[in-house]
This record gives structure tokens, sequence and C-alpha cells, in this order.
């Protein structure tokens, strides 16, 4: 098999979640086609940095400059770092880390070339929220969001953390795309929202009839089904690629017909 032809000009990406799943998969994807991509992740990769916590973010910002010659330049950030985890630290790397990612490293992009950044929500942000938990998000607030996550908890309901999380960053992204920060400067800001992925995280999920029946009934995907990490990095690659000028603020769901199934042919 011949190897892929590199592109004309090679950009420079950064992508956090890198050491597993759609993150590892993006990474892939982007070095196969000849770009550098500078990893994070909690370790195993260039920047080892723990995005629940404002230490953990700082020291994401502060590698990255390093990482790039000291001259603080990126063509593209790709925010996948996630979790599922029934509790508030689900809240703070979803959402309050992958903000932190996208802002700290705003000063960056605007420094490459043709800067684009994509962070990964979920079609589960259509499920149920909590909207003292969304709404104390988006108002920046960090202490009343995870105490908010913990009342969930304390309800028996930190299963809607995650999905809340994920709607509170496709709220943030639809705001702040078309901002001076980011629209005026030409940074296009955009999230995905897959479907059920077979990562390390879902296949234990998915290996249990029982949870994968829950699953499926909360996330019905009728084209191909469950998808693989792989399949989600060829539409991150494209929306931080030079060829999209004018796709901004957008949640793409890719989800094999999942937010049609759940939404119907209702537009919002």
């Amino acid at each position: 098999m011949p190897a892929p032809t590199p592109p004309a000009v090679s950009r420079t990406y950064l992508v956090t979640g890198a050491a597993s799943g759609i993150g590892r998969a993006t990474v892939a994807h982007l070095r196969t086609q000849g770009h550098t991509v500078i990893g994070a992740d909690l370790d195993g990769v260039e920047i080892s940095a723990d995005l629940a916590t404002p230490d953990g973010r700082t020291e994401l910002v502060d590698r990255a400059r390093e990482l790039t010659g000291g001259r603080g330049r990126l063509d593209a950030v790709i925010a996948c770092a996630g979790l599922a985890h029934f509790a508030p630290r689900t809240l703070q790397v979803n959402y309050f880390g992958a903000v932190a990612t996208l802002e700290g490293l705003r000063p960056l992009l605007t420094a490459g070339t043709d800067p684009r950044a994509v962070v990964v929500s979920s079609v589960v942000s259509l499920h149920p929220s909590d909207p003292a938990l969304v709404d104390a998000a988006l108002a920046g607030d960090e202490s009343a969001a995870v105490s908010a996550a913990e009342a969930a908890v304390g309800r028996g309901e930190g299963h809607t953390i995650y999905g809340s999380s994920k709607r509170a960053v496709a709220r943030w992204v639809r705001r702040t795309a078309v901002s001076d920060a980011w629209a005026a400067a030409g940074i296009p800001l955009n999230a995905v929202a897959p479907g059920t992925i077979r990562t390390p995280m879902t296949e234990p999920l998915l290996a249990d009839p029982d949870m994968r029946t829950i699953v499926d009934a909360g996330i019905p995907m009728p084209l191909h089904g469950h998808a693989r990490p792989e399949q989600v990095a060829p539409l991150l690659a494209w929306l931080t690629s030079a060829e999209n000028t004018h796709v901004t603020g957008q949640v793409v769901f890719l989800d094999g017909g999942a937010d049609a199934m759940l939404r119907g042919d209702g537009i919002w």
C-alpha cells in the first residue's frame, strides 16, 4: 500500500484526551496526514495535565507554549478530553476543562495559520439535564456547578451530570463562536456530538446485554449502529482544517441518526 500523500501545508494541532478513545484516534489520523500533533492527557503523551483542576489547565497552556518552541502558535485545537463518571469530576473535565482549554489556547490560535477549534459534546446532551448545573456552568461559577453536581449525586441522579456537562459545552459553543474573540478573529469554533462510540469508556456497558439495551434505547442509531473512534476523527479533522471557512457555532451530530430519532423533524 502506498504511503499517504502528505498535506501541501503541515499544520500544528493540540488534541486533549489524546491517550485513548476519540482523542487517540484523532491524533493518529492527523499524523497519518502529515500534521504535527501535540497530545494532552493525564499521562502517556506530550503534555500531562489534569483538566479537572485549575493547576492542570494552566499547565496545559504553559506546556503548549513551550512545545511550540516558545512561539505560542497553534493552527488548531481539538478538545476531546472527557469523563462519564457519576461524579462532579465529570463536569469539571467535560465543561470547565474544555472551556479552559479553548479559551486558554485561543491566543496561540490567533498566531496560527487558518486557526480552527472544535470540542466533543455528545448526543446525550439531548437527554434531560440538570438546569441548575447547566446554568451554573454557563455562568462560569465552577463552585456552584460542582455543588449542583454533588446535589444530583445525593438525589440519586448522578447519571445526569454527563449529559448536563455536554449540553453546557454545546451551548457555550453556540454563544461563543459568533463573538469578536472567535468569529471576528477568523477562528471557526464548533462542537461534534457523537452517538455511542466503542471506546474504553463505553465497552463495559456494551458488553452487558441489559446495559446495552438501555444504551440503545436512549441513543438509537439506525445507520450502521455503534461507531468506532476512527470514524469520528475525519470529521474533527475537517472542521479544524483550512478548508472549513464558514462552518461555525454548530453542534454536528455524528450519531447514526440518533438526533433525528430523538427529536423527529424539529430543527431545534
